[in-house]
């Protein structure tokens, strides 16, 4: 049976399986690696070193295994959509780049921070591992906004400027990132803490909230005009019924996350982390409402995710292994938080 662009069986299906495990894996990845980016983001509110202790040590089980998404995102469009790796990143390289060394500096002051000698060399390092964050966050934003106004390609190659990344909405995009890592920040400590730690947890998280929604329609409302086919998705009909739904749950959502916000929290249960799953549920939808756009572009305007694909017998393959791998990445992610659940203090750490 013939199916889209002229393309038949696994020739179709395969790009389509593919495309779907490398999106879940960089939400995965924005979503796990956004809350602990976020701990740093907020390390300039926390004035007590006890409080910033207690907010890292409630990420220092997960952080480093959340990274593994950005690898296996990375990874995957290499191997299995080569023509878009190869166009999209000497286009990002600047951004990517950044973001790359920030989070290796990130990641050495989280280390390094525990082992400071004194006062004075530990707040070093937690401001270290805040520019870090702030840094990953801002670039990870601007690579997205780069990436969804257009890439300009001749024939099979990037052809545009070495700054072509750097424009109003890229940094508009990485701005709304920052936020939205401060909010998922927030609402982790809202879940994972209690005391003064948590009422200033919950004081960031209605902050953060705000700028989040603020950035969400802002964002929301550039996007129909940057590529004809956003307008189509999203300006004219059947299309628009088709995404209207989007935007009523993103306010189902924002109602309810703020309801959630208001209950009496710090005492555990659901009504810490409600909040934070809240949260991740405006995300997934902001994401929805991404991919509704781009659909089924992979370089926008240039290539869809059938062009960029590598050839079936090699995705196939891929297939087989990474039907192996995520299932093992998910059991252990999902018993390492399991293992380190409940509050975190300075006391007695997790329990």
């Amino acid at each position: 049976m013939e199916l889209a662009n002229g393309l038949t069986g696994w020739a179709f299906w395969l790009p389509l399986i593919w495309a779907v495990l490398i999106a879940l894996a960089v939400f995965f990845y924005v979503c796990m690696d956004g809350f602990d980016l976020g701990i740093g983001i907020l390390f300039p509110f926390m004035r007590e070193k006890a409080e910033r202790d207690v907010a890292v040590n409630s990420v220092a089980p997960v952080w480093d295994g959340n990274e593994t998404w950005l690898v296996l995102g990375g990874g995957g469009l290499l191997a299995v959509f080569p023509l878009a790796y190869a166009v999209v990143l000497p286009a990002l390289y600047m951004p990517l780049i950044i973001m790359l060394l920030a989070l290796i500096f990130r990641g050495v002051a989280f280390e390094m921070r525990f082992r400071a000698e004194n006062d004075g060399q530990q707040r070093w390092w937690d401001r270290s591992f805040s520019w870090g964050s702030m840094v990953a966050a801002f670039t990870q934003g601007i690579a997205l906004g780069a990436f969804v106004q257009g890439i300009q390609v001749q024939g099979r190659a990037y052809a545009g400027g070495w700054w072509d990344w750097l424009t109003p909405f890229s940094i508009l995009t990485g701005l709304a990132l920052v936020i939205g890592y401060g909010l998922l920040g927030a609402c982790w400590l809202l879940w994972k803490t209690e005391g003064a730690l948590h009422r200033r947890a919950a004081g960031l998280a209605w902050t953060f909230a705000v700028g989040t929604v603020a950035a969400i329609v802002l964002v929301s409302a550039i996007m129909p005009f940057l590529q004809p086919a956003f307008a189509a998705r999203w300006l004219s009909f059947p299309n628009l019924l088709y995404a209207l739904p989007v935007p009523v749950l993103v306010a189902v959502f924002v109602w309810r996350f703020f309801h959630a916000l208001s209950q009496d929290t710090g005492r555990g249960g659901m009504a810490d982390v409600r909040p934070f799953l809240l949260a991740l549920g405006l995300f997934a939808l902001a994401y929805v409402g991404l991919g509704l756009s781009m659909w089924p572009m992979i370089v926008p305007p240039a290539f869809d995710i059938w062009q960029a694909a590598a050839p079936p017998a090699s995705q196939g393959f891929l297939l087989v292994g990474a039907a192996v791998l995520i299932p093992i990445i998910l059991a252990y992610t999902g018993y390492v938080y399991w293992l380190f659940r409940g509050k975190v203090t300075s006391e007695t750490g997790y329990h």
